[in-house]
């Protein structure tokens, strides 16, 4: 068996063993905030790889431990013009991005060395996806919600804007690349370009963001977008990320109509980010158990990952694990009945 036949099993065996829906885990930089970390920087969550890389690691441990069978790293707002805005140098910028998975990965270790020998338990043996943010991410300035990155952004830029984060998140070992919040059929293309021209070996997820719950932001519908994923063997899941609860039925089924591959989802609160005025806006929020009771829904109607994105925590995917496993309890009781 080929390595990056390999690697690709890694996520379709957690999804079997998980009764076929996995739990990513939630906000990450909603949890930070929640333990006092500052996230009004153009950094954002990546901030903390800085300032306080334990607290990462204390975050990440919370969702672990709140059932999540894939973590997604700090790096997400983490790039290395970004880092380099600071005044660090090329090699600083990209030992943080490198960070970001260790951080990941020794959590997930840690967490699976106390928990596998010990008879009883639910969890899994989570992977680590590494997080890889749209262009307008990095931009902070909401565009990864309009998909108007202006006439200047040419596919050739968003590669070399990607190219050498992606290298170094790979070098860093993670299981899975998480790109997301991609907000136009251009970066799409653009991300598999790259996996391509690298030989990536891991599987990667893209997900799309969406603000009218029918197209992506650009305007662009989503066959035209899942057209090119779909002729790539790089990519094992697709899906929406960071969009409000209430999209997220309608989208797993038109994307159950355009993929054969996984469907992934992870949506927000249901609040609303101003990218301009750096606040969330008061708007319809769901609270966590609306929020397992929609979860259900997408699992029946084919998602195969599931979280949360912006302002849910680790109480959100703690019920969503356990709403998952005790599905998959009473399916196991009727098949064996």
């Amino acid at each position: 068996m080929g390595r990056e036949k390999a690697h690709a099993l890694l996520l379709e065996e957690l999804i079997e063993k998980s009764g076929g829906c996995a739990v990513v885990d939630g906000g990450f930089a909603t949890q930070l905030e929640k333990h006092g970390a500052s996230i009004t920087d153009p950094l954002w969550s990546a901030l903390c790889l800085i300032k306080d890389p334990d607290l990462i690691e204390r975050v990440h441990l919370e969702y672990l431990e709140a059932g999540a069978d894939i973590l997604v790293t700090s790096s997400y707002q983490a790039t290395l013009p970004g880092f380099q805005s600071r005044g660090l140098s090329i090699e600083e910028a990209e030992s943080l991005l490198e960070k970001s998975v260790k951080i990941a990965v020794e959590a997930r270790d840690t967490f699976w060395a106390a928990k596998k020998s010990s008879s009883g338990h639910n969890y899994n043996r989570a992977l680590v996806a590494a997080s890889i943010g749209s262009y307008g991410a990095y931009l902070a300035d909401g565009s990864e919600y309009s998909g108007n990155y202006g006439q200047n952004v040419t596919l050739e830029i968003l590669k070399d804007f990607h190219r050498r984060k992606l290298q170094v998140l790979v070098e860093a070992g993670p299981d899975l690349l998480a790109f997301e919040t991609i907000p136009n059929k251009l970066e799409a293309q653009a991300c598999l370009e790259l996996l391509d021209e690298q030989n990536v070996e891991i599987p990667s997820w893209i997900c799309f963001s969406s603000v009218d719950g029918e197209n992506a932001p650009s305007g662009e519908g989503f066959r035209e977008c899942l057209d090119i994923i779909n002729k790539s063997n790089k990519v094992s899941a697709v899906g929406i990320n960071c969009a409000p609860p209430h999209f997220i039925l309608n989208l797993i089924q038109r994307f159950k109509e355009l993929t054969d591959k996984a469907i992934v989802v992870y949506p927000n609160s249901g609040e609303i980010w101003d990218g301009t005025a750096k606040r969330w806006l008061p708007s319809k929020c769901f609270d966590d158990e609306k929020f397992v009771q929609l979860s259900l829904k997408w699992r029946d109607a084919g998602a195969k990952l599931i979280g949360g994105c912006c302002r849910t925590t680790p109480s959100t995917v703690r019920l969503i694990s356990k709403a998952l496993n005790a599905e998959k309890c009473v399916s196991t009781i009727r098949q064996i009945a």
